[in-house]
């Protein structure tokens, strides 16, 4: 089974820029989707941004030209470049393999905490 673990977060003012990192325990290569997700405070938890199968990229309208979300697949390490931090992206941030062939390789990671202030 896959193990994710993120890194990256932490406590920054609005404007300013995070990366976070998603490593993952095993090579993953085109076999998942790749997912950052998110969960504000007091709220439901919400795909902010993702890898399909086929390479592309989709973002949550409210991160479009903010996030970028990128992947080293010979280090098996999934990115989201965060600029133009804004408070309501304070969030616990988790990244996560899904809809994999084989099953198996779904996980999700333990999430890392983003403050905006």
């Amino acid at each position: 089974h896959v193990q994710l673990v993120e890194s990256g977060g932490g406590s920054v003012q609005a404007g300013g820029s995070l990366k976070l990192t998603c490593s993952a325990s095993s090579f993953i290569g085109s076999n998942c989707e790749m997912h950052w997700y998110r969960q504000p405070p007091g709220k439901e938890r919400e795909l902010v941004a993702n890898f399909k199968k086929d390479g592309s990229t989709e973002y949550i309208e409210s991160v479009k030209g903010r996030f970028a979300i990128s992947q080293d697949k010979g280090k098996k390490t999934l990115y989201l470049q965060m600029n133009s931090l804004r408070t309501e992206d304070t969030a616990v941030y988790t990244c996560a393999t899904r809809k994999c062939m084989p099953w198996t390789l779904n996980a999700w990671g333990q999430g890392t905490q983003v403050t905006v202030s």
